[in-house]
């Protein structure tokens, strides 16, 4: 592995071309489902806005100029006949375009009305440069000229409808250079940190570098690792405003947050490689743990939802996190995380626990992760054998905290209310063939043919083993020949693209995977595991993925899906090694 390798080769149509630490991408997005013919600079602050539009131009004629895109994690390149414009990232704020044949317009990304919407443009006469103040961000985006010619200037100072941008070119056989920064208010006038050829440079090292630390396991064998690194580091965004951490996005393209069930699987994926950028996706969530003890539905540059919120899978993923960091957490560290992890905990054993019951449930499928899985079809108050088990996990994971933190009291207690959530759970949802879910207004119960009613799985050695093999049976009619389908396929439920009524998801195939191979199932583990990996290497990181076709489906540059490979990957790749 050398540091001046170009990375993996992408679509811009699947992932945006970015960089570590940045809340901007360049790609044809523009809203969910809706791509341009251009490239645009789509920022993630305050929401997902296009903010400036990239056209080629025949430097000659000043025509539009037929390109075709490539991107590397270190360079983007449009490619003509005459010539071609690369762009790097020189820093998380600031990229450099070079241009050698043919020009490029930079505009307003679409015609708008000022001062209230949209993007005024204007000449700033202190740094000789031109700036567009976008109304959407809340930022400004400054192009400065390195060199080579302004040939057309519009909308310099407009106030309503029409186009607003420049035009950059130079003299035939000689190049032109500009970089372009997003900013706040003012910044002194740019000056370059070096050459284009050092920055494309400089950006290939710092990617290469991060994908030796994350994935120095990479081989042939695992042909999609390092593509699945990309997803993750150009998705990683600094601290800024709500956002208290470096934090990986689910998405640069509109699935622009975190999630407080999606950071968990970053989290474990980046561990043994990027042991403070995992704590930090872990931890993030917990920043705004309201006053009842819940977590956020999600977090996001400039919004913090709680009209939901997310399934109680801390206790499991802070166990494997924990294996998997290279240096255990300093007694500090884990006091701060056991009392943010007791409080959400309790949150489940009292706002969400109905008088006297043992059980506690969801107020609708959203809570769950499974928006729409058909467990929530008959009722959405419900008490489900998914929620159960993973509160019990969780409840034993601060037992050990406990017992580690010198409070044995607390570790009885969170050991008893474990064992009495498991029971509750076997003697109220299982009926001795399968678990059902049970709604608390009308008590009655029901089964689904979803996969999330045999997510108690993921409970794997502490399951009875009587009930183990009997979910196992039932998650086998779940294997498609790309992975699990959410909803068995021969239900008269099923759809295609019908989010979790059908596609494969990448944290479902984790939990129960594991599941599987804690309870001693690994045949069924390595086929789930296999499948997956070669979905992922087929079809790359959708958010899901058609369970008979494979194709991906919605936002096609999911991290967790991304971490979901990585985490399979790698575990595969050292199972291959402790056996060779």
């Amino acid at each position: 592995m050398t540091a001046a390798r170009s990375g993996p080769a992408f679509s811009l149509h699947d992932i945006p071309f970015s960089t570590y630490g940045s809340w901007f991408g360049i790609s044809p997005v523009l809203a969910e489902k809706t791509r341009a013919e251009d490239l645009h600079l789509v920022s993630h602050q305050n929401g997902m806005h296009p903010v400036l539009r990239f056209t080629p131009l025949d430097a000659t004629t000043g025509d539009r100029a037929a390109t075709h895109v490539e991107a590397t994690p270190g360079l983007l390149t449009w490619t003509g006949a005459a010539g071609r414009v690369g762009l790097a990232y020189a820093s998380p704020d600031t990229v450099r375009l070079r241009g050698e044949g043919l020009g490029l317009r930079i505009t307003a990304a679409a015609d708008t009305l000022t001062p209230f919407t949209g993007t005024y443009f204007y000449r700033d006469p202190v740094a000789g440069a031109y700036v567009f103040t976008s109304y959407e961000t809340g930022r400004r985006y400054r192009i400065t000229v390195l060199s080579g010619t302004v040939t057309e200037e519009s909308g310099t100072q407009a106030l309503g409808a029409g186009e607003r941008g420049v035009t950059l070119t130079a003299e035939a056989g000689e190049a032109w250079e500009a970089a372009v920064e997003e900013l706040d208010t003012a910044r002194a006038p740019h000056t370059p940190t070096g050459t284009f050829d050092q920055i494309v440079a400089g950006a290939r090292a710092a990617f290469a570098a991060f994908a030796d630390a994350v994935a120095p396991w990479r081989s042939p064998d695992t042909p999609a690792a390092e593509l699945a690194v990309y997803v993750l580091w150009s998705a990683t965004v600094r601290p800024a405003a709500l956002v208290t951490r470096p934090a990986v996005l689910m998405s640069k393209h509109w699935m622009d947050k975190v999630w407080s069930w999606d950071h968990c699987f970053n989290a474990l994926a980046l561990a043994p490689g990027a042991p403070a950028l995992a704590r930090d996706q872990f931890s993030l969530p917990f920043d705004h743990q309201d006053e009842s003890g819940a977590l956020p539905d999600s977090v996001t540059h400039s919004e913090v939802l709680y009209n939901f919120v997310k399934p109680p899978i801390h206790g499991w993923t802070l166990s494997r996190l924990r294996s998997r960091l290279p240096e255990r957490l300093g007694r500090t560290e884990l006091a701060e995380i056991y009392g943010r992890l007791a409080r959400w905990t309790d949150f489940w054993l009292t706002a969400r626990r109905a008088p006297g019951a043992a059980l506690p449930h969801y107020h609708h499928g959203n809570d769950s992760g499974w928006d729409n899985a058909t467990t929530f079809d008959p009722e959405r108050v419900v008490v489900t054998a998914d929620l159960a088990a993973f509160l019990v996990l969780q409840l034993r994971e601060l037992a050990r905290l406990a017992t580690e933190l010198g409070l044995p009291d607390d570790a009885r207690r969170w050991t008893r209310t474990a064992e009495a959530t498991q029971a509750a759970m076997v003697d109220e949802l299982w009926t001795g063939e399968r678990f059902v879910a049970r709604g608390v207004a009308s008590g009655r119960t029901w089964g689904s043919s979803g996969l999330l009613d045999l997510m108690p799985m993921a409970l794997g050695e502490h399951l009875p083993e009587n009930i183990g093999k009997a979910l196992a049976a039932r998650i086998e009619t779940h294997l498609t020949a790309y992975g699990l389908a959410t909803e068995r396929p021969d239900s008269p439920h099923y759809l295609s693209d019908g989010y979790w009524r059908g596609p494969i998801w990448a944290p479902a195939t984790v939990l129960v995977e594991d599941g599987l191979r804690r309870a001693g199932h690994h045949r069924l583990a390595d086929a789930i595991s296999a499948r997956f990996r070669a979905l992922c290497e087929t079809h790359g990181f959708a958010e899901n993925f058609d369970a008979l076709t494979g194709t991906g489906l919605r936002d096609r540059a999911y991290t967790w899906t991304a971490a979901g490979y990585l985490l399979l990957a790698e575990a595969h790749a050292l199972r291959r090694t402790t056996t060779a």
